[in-house]
């Protein structure tokens, strides 16, 4: 449990400092804006800034088209959150391969993310290659998204982990008299890594690289699991978010993002409803 905990301040002191420095630099203003890097930290706060209004009122802009996934989301998140306490005893308690899954799942899901993210920015300024330094520079932008988004998430619902209190994963199990009490859900872990994934599988899109990425994040949040620092729950809306806010970020800062090149739209056919996909060259 103090592992957890531990673990847990670290990354949210790392979250409230990078927020604190996204709301000055939102209050400034400038009349030409240079590229977010090393040279303009403010800018990348900015970035960081705007996207998180933009992510915490999106379920205000929530259209039609997006309840086909929402509603899948949400049922197997309710599904998961049934199935939670029946696949921690499934896993069992085994202290070693506890700590293996543990070491992996921080490896992969922050150290080396984290580390990716750092050398990829400066092989692409020393390279010239303004692609990899792009993605570099995304990929950070939403995982720093997504920690913020997190911490907050984290004390709003307050659950417990698996090595908390009766190990049932309780919401608020005892109100505002301990809070908080946990924060289990979602899982930083996950929510880092789908993020990071998703911003490089869009950026260079081969499927060599999709398998590579999507694997480690899937590995990553089944790692959580299999250490018992988190419920299947944890870890699924954890990849839920983590995959929205690195779709978002490719959307709104990415000059190669595809995502105005396609959309999904309800259409009627003599069989029935459908969805249709529309594409622009």
């Amino acid at each position: 449990m103090r592992r957890v905990a531990s673990k847990s301040m670290s990354l949210r002191s790392f979250a409230l400092l990078l927020l604190a420095t996204a709301t000055l630099a939102a209050a400034q203003t400038t009349t030409t804006q240079p590229d977010c890097g090393l040279t303009h930290l403010q800018v990348c706060a900015l970035h960081v800034a705007q996207d998180e209004a933009g992510i915490v009122t999106a379920p205000f802009h929530v259209n039609s088209n997006a309840l086909y996934w929402v509603v899948p989301f949400g049922v197997a998140t309710g599904v998961a959150l049934d199935q939670d306490q029946n696949a921690l005893e499934a896993v069992g308690v085994h202290p070693t391969r506890e700590k293996d899954f543990g070491r992996f799942s921080d490896y992969g899901g922050i150290y080396g993310p984290s580390a990716a993210v750092g050398v990829g920015y400066i092989a692409g300024s020393m390279t010239h290659n303004d692609h990899l330094r792009e993605t570099a520079v995304l990929a950070g932008e939403a995982m720093a998204d997504s920690i913020i988004l997190n911490t907050g998430l984290g004390y709003a619902i307050d659950r417990q982990t698996p090595l908390e209190g009766d190990g049932t994963g309780r919401f608020w199990p005892h109100g505002l008299r301990t809070w908080p009490d946990g924060q289990s859900m979602p899982s930083d872990h996950s929510v880092l890594v789908w993020s990071f994934a998703h911003v490089v599988a869009s950026e260079y899109n081969g499927w060599a690289t999709r398998l590579i990425v999507y694997s480690l994040a899937t590995g990553v949040s089944g790692s959580r699991v299999m250490a018992r620092d988190h419920f299947p729950s944890d870890v699924l809306v954890g990849a839920g978010l983590g995959y929205f806010i690195g779709g978002y970020v490719m959307h709104r800062r990415s000059e190669r993002s595809d995502w105005g090149h396609f959309s999904l739209s309800a259409v009627s056919t003599p069989n029935g409803r459908g969805i249709g996909l529309n594409i622009r060259p």
